[in-house]
């Protein structure tokens, strides 16, 4: 049934397609995080390499990062909600071999898969809520909404991935996905409009490629650098690799007529500071979420339902801020709150990182809600810094800048804290492991805390407890040294964005006057 014309779009409709809306936001961003309960099971039951345990937990991420931008654009281009309703089918279809992942190899397949589609239904969700809210102050309200249910996804999905795993194998997580897709699939055509840009240019797909070429070659270079212990003449040739074709991106975005991303926009200050604290915010976030879901099962000896229960007060304190965002800096102004977010984050960081391998339950819960308090404001935010800037012609694609430096920061907090944190473990494991082990079984222990618990299950009583010892001890370390480095990231964010935020209070500006014309 095709949607009404906007003159008949009902306050009452308008809500209605915003829950709607709300949906893949949730999903996609849940998506992101409910693996980091599931992984223990994972490599467990399929036993990946550290490399490969890295790029089941990321690849969903840089794909939907490096495909957001390209996204954005291209549903300006064919119509928003045409978009979004591909994308889902892809997200949908790509969870059920997901699900049922005989090899890591398969599972990093689907999770790419996965990635694809989920990229569409973040900048899609974004720009139409733009087009349907055309009131300022509805506006900010719907993008809270919209924001809490991102910010909510990413601490729910521990929760729902407990929940799964204590009754259900650990493909269920993905496998959740497909009853949402199809109830998303059946609404969204009756409840949501139809928008497009009627001015459109043909998308540069050398700009695409290059993207690519410079985000991948860069975190295969960490991660094979953690892998290795050492910064392999692999590793360097991949970070040229990629700081090259990342030079050429931004060099080649000012010469052309409608670009992948507008680099002009940086130029405003206000706008730089907002995507920057997005990028940095999530980097942290997920970082250490990917080791509190670890700590808590195999260092405190959890299960995954309680485990996901000892994460809650997380969602709370993210769900919670994300609301009180829009009171905070109507009173105190984005600077303040900006800085004074990230300042409670770095902090709970700091603390987080305090944690040992001899116990430290409350010391978990209460520094992962302190992080979870102070990041969620700056992500709501951010996204309303920019998106409310943003004229209908272009929304798709600058909603898509936003979400891309959430999602790339996202993406680079599990490759590069995930690999500090590997590559401490790593070296403690390997300097303490007893000399008698075979080097076979000592490559295994030393690949994750995991595969060592595992390995130790079938050794006799006293090297057992030795070994498992080591294991959480080395695990302890490498959690440390990440919430450390995440923390001083933080401490940075708390210091730049609010100045960058003081310095240009005008609105941002895009070239393309035009406006959006609903489909009738």
């Amino acid at each position: 049934m095709p949607a009404p014309a906007p003159a008949l779009w009902s306050t009452r409709s308008r809500w209605l397609g915003l829950a709607v809306l709300t949906l893949p936001v949730i999903l996609t961003s849940m998506d992101i995080t409910i693996l980091h309960i599931a992984i223990p099971t994972i490599t467990h039951e399929l036993t990946p390499s550290p490399s490969q345990t890295l790029w089941i937990l990321d690849t969903y991420g840089f794909l939907l990062a490096g495909l957001l931008i390209v996204m954005g654009n291209i549903g300006d281009r064919i119509g928003r909600r045409r978009l979004l309703l591909i994308g889902a089918a892809v997200f949908g279809a790509a969870s059920i071999p997901a699900a049922f992942a005989p090899t890591p190899e398969v599972l990093i397949a689907a999770r790419a898969l996965m990635g694809i589609g989920g990229a569409t239904l973040m900048p899609s969700t974004l720009s139409l809520i733009r087009n349907m809210f055309a009131d300022p102050a509805e506006r900010t309200r719907a993008i809270g909404i919209w924001t809490a249910g991102l910010s909510g996804g990413i601490a729910l999905g521990p929760i729902i991935g407990g929940l799964l795993l204590e009754a259900f194998w650990w493909g269920s997580v993905f496998l959740i996905n497909v009853p949402v897709i199809a109830l998303l699939l059946a609404l969204t055509p009756r409840l949501v409009p139809e928008y497009r840009s009627p001015a459109s240019s043909r998308l540069d797909v050398l700009s695409v490629l290059l993207s690519f070429a410079a985000i991948l070659p860069i975190v295969w270079a960490i991660k094979t650098a953690a892998e290795e212990l050492a910064l392999t003449p692999a590793a360097v040739a991949g970070l040229a690799a990629g700081i090259l074709a990342g030079a050429v991106f931004l060099l080649r975005q000012p010469r052309l007529q409608t670009p992948l991303v507008d680099i002009g926009l940086f130029a405003n200050p206000r706008f730089s500071g907002a995507v920057l604290g997005a990028g940095l915010a999530m980097f942290s976030l997920v970082g250490v979420m990917l080791y509190s879901a670890q700590y808590l099962q195999l260092v405190e000896g959890l299960s995954p339902l309680a485990a996901a229960v000892a994460i809650l007060p997380v969602m709370i304190s993210v769900g919670g801020m994300a609301v009180l965002a829009s009171v905070l800096v109507r009173r105190f102004g984005h600077p303040l709150v900006f800085g004074a977010g990230a300042a409670v984050a770095a902090a709970g960081m700091l603390a987080f990182s305090r944690l040992s391998a001899d116990g430290g339950l409350v010391l978990v819960i209460v520094s992962s809600a302190f992080i979870g308090a102070g990041i969620s404001p700056m992500m709501t935010l951010a996204t309303d810094v920019v998106v409310a800037s943003a004229p209908p012609t272009r929304s798709g694609a600058a909603s898509a800048l936003s979400e891309t430096a959430g999602e790339l920061g996202a993406a680079l907090g599990i490759a590069v804290l995930g690999s500090i944190g590997t590559a401490l473990y790593r070296s403690r494991v390997l300097d303490g492991v007893p000399g008698d082990i075979p080097a076979e079984v000592t490559e295994v222990v030393s690949s994750s805390l995991g595969a060592a618990i595992g390995v130790s299950e079938h050794l006799p009583a006293e090297a057992a407890t030795h070994l498992a010892g080591l294991a959480r001890h080395a695990f302890a370390d490498g959690l440390g040294a990440a919430a450390v480095t995440g923390g001083l990231i933080l401490v940075v964010a708390a210091v730049i964005c609010p100045l960058l935020l003081h310095r240009d209070r005008s609105a941002i500006r895009f070239t393309d006057p035009a406006e959006d014309t609903p489909d009738k």
